[in-house]
């Protein structure tokens, strides 16, 4: 068993990086003007894993910043996951050809479940499914609305699609630093067998720690976002913690 992938964030605004706060796009806070140089210095500081997302897109429902991701997979070499606004086949074949690793489902998947299983079945091990949540109910279109839908629900619907991922995202807690939501998140894990990724909050080296601990062992990853931009979480360190934690279950 490995210990948790951290995988650093690349949101995507009219072309730059940017983090949001609860998902507002009215409180977007740009961290780099060029994205594609912000993914060479996740690279140069060790990261495996890149997690981007097309912010326009979502709320559009078609890719808005293809320039800025195409450039982000000329720039570098490791792999990363793609969503925000993927929702059809021609738009999934046509990242995964361009070089995404996986693209991540989100508002498709509650709203045309046969998209993802199809496209688990053509591309295995490529599709993930997002699901967003506010208050434990899935939200859609960018976060803009809530569905009655609950977390455990949606991702035990996809039990059997070959998904190779869930990314959970509390939206409460994202880009807000209040740390994740362990106790959502490993819910959510322990319902269903497709491996979890947890997105929104983590803040700190102590968030990193806590993903380490052997109740988190499910969890196949993690996202972070503002603490890296801003400094509060040393990506050096967080790193090293996470590769003391491997050779300790090697």
């Amino acid at each position: 068993m490995a210990a948790v992938i951290l995988i650093p964030a690349i949101d995507l605004k009219n072309g730059e990086c940017v983090r949001l706060v609860h998902g507002d796009m009215q409180r977007a806070t740009v961290f780099n003007a060029d994205p594609a140089a912000q993914a060479e210095i996740f690279a140069r500081q060790g990261f495996e894993y890149l997690h981007i997302v097309d912010l326009d897109g979502a709320f559009a429902g078609k890719p808005m910043n293809a320039r800025a991701i195409e450039a982000i997979l000329a720039r570098v070499e490791i792999p990363m996951q793609l969503g925000g606004g993927i929702r059809d086949l021609a738009t999934i074949e046509a990242w995964l050809d361009k070089g995404v690793a996986r693209v991540i489902i989100g508002t498709a998947a509650v709203r045309d479940p046969e998209l993802v299983r199809g496209a688990a079945r053509r591309f295995p091990d490529r599709i993930a499914v997002g699901i967003d949540a506010r208050d434990g109910k899935v939200a859609v279109e960018g976060w803009a609305k809530s569905t009655e839908m609950s977390v455990i629900e949606l991702g035990r619907s996809f039990e059997d699609a070959g998904v190779a991922a869930i990314v959970y995202t509390d939206i409460g807690r994202d880009g807000a630093l209040k740390g994740l939501n362990v106790e959502a998140t490993m819910a959510l894990a322990d319902a269903i067998s497709v491996p979890v990724i947890a997105s929104g909050g983590l803040a700190s080296l102590e968030d990193v720690e806590r993903l380490l601990m052997p109740d988190c062992a499910k969890l196949k990853g993690a996202i972070t976002g503002r603490a890296l931009y801003d400094g509060r979480l040393d990506a050096k360190a967080a790193l090293a913690l996470i590769r003391a934690a491997e050779k300790n279950l090697a």
